[in-house]
């Protein structure tokens, strides 16, 4: 497939938030962009390293989410040494809120305009669940763009059982619901206020929740409870969203950078043999299992953390 011809970089409003760090004080800087798809706000933040580089590492969210799923990896990792990270939200989500157009070839743009903006040539990136497909989709639209893929729980169609099963054998009705919600929302049928969500808090409510020794299950009802997502997002975005994360993705034959994908052992939501097995199918990737639900961030940040550090700095020396 052809590369997507890159559009003009979209000037950028910025902030800067100094934070404290095991090296010293660092800055972390947040910047907003107009999309050049439709003019929605993009919202990013962005660390730069303490040597001086062009490596660019774009950490993408899942379905439901936000920036703040990546704030402890990014205030952990070693990579910020050398590598300028950033992580937005993506649009629908946080900062980056609309109600407006939210398909891969959006979300793909939206990530060519900050790397645009910020003049990166190219990025390893790293992407969770929706993400993760958001990333190969980038890989195959815009593949001059990429360097390499950390892929964390990718959903491959012919891996899905229990609920994304269901999204998927049901998605018409879902499509079809989603028409009137947005309808709905067109007369003004709408809450007109949704709350931020720092991901941190619910992150270590379920951190305690593992220390109680609760069931698999129980974790995964607590992250796809939909009260409290609804309460933070359009109910429209999530049902997009969801169908978004079980669509199907690029032949994973066609990525030519290097791949890294971490599959989560004991998930509920997809078949472990095939997911090694569609996995393995990207031409240069590493497969490693994690003792994890869908959720490994949340549930082993530090074995994330440290698989992919180290297939960075083996894929990518300084």
């Amino acid at each position: 497939m052809k590369p997507v011809p890159d559009h003009s970089a979209p000037s950028a409003r910025q902030s800067s938030n100094r934070q404290i760090k095991g090296r010293g004080i660092i800055d972390t800087v947040s910047k907003r962009i107009p999309s050049t798809t439709d003019g929605s706000e993009l919202a990013y933040w962005l660390q730069h390293p303490d040597s001086h580089g062009d490596r660019l590492l774009l950490l993408i969210h899942g379905a439901a989410s936000n920036h703040t799923r990546w704030s402890e990896f990014v205030e952990h990792t070693t990579l910020t040494t050398d590598w300028t990270v950033i992580y937005p939200d993506m649009r629908g989500n946080g900062a980056s809120m609309t109600r407006g157009k939210q398909d891969m070839p959006a979300w793909c743009a939206d990530l060519a305009d900050i790397l645009n903006a910020e003049g990166a040539s190219n990025a390893v990136i790293v992407g969770h669940s929706l993400g993760a497909q958001i990333a190969v989709n980038f890989a195959h639209r815009y593949p001059g763009k990429v360097r390499g893929l950390v892929l964390i729980d990718p959903v491959f169609q012919r891996a899905l059982k229990g609920r994304q099963l269901l999204v998927r054998r049901y998605r018409w009705v879902l499509q079809g619901l989603g028409v009137v919600i947005r309808a709905l929302n067109a007369i003004g049928v709408r809450r007109r206020h949704i709350g931020d969500r720092d991901l941190r808090e619910l992150d270590q409510q379920t951190r305690q929740a593992i220390a109680r020794h609760e069931s698999i299950d129980v974790i995964s009802k607590r992250y796809g409870a939909l009260g409290p997502i609804l309460r933070h997002m359009p109910t429209a975005n999530y049902v997009r969203q969801a169908l978004a994360t079980v669509s199907e993705l690029p032949d994973p034959a066609t990525i030519d950078v290097p791949v890294q994908v971490l599959i989560s052992g004991a998930t509920t939501l997809a078949d472990l043999d095939v997911n090694r097995a569609e996995a393995s199918r990207f031409p240069d990737c590493e497969i490693v299992l994690l003792e994890a639900n869908h959720w490994p961030l949340t549930e082993t940040p530090e074995a994330v953390r440290e698989a992919i550090e180290g297939w960075v700095s083996r894929t990518f020396p300084a």
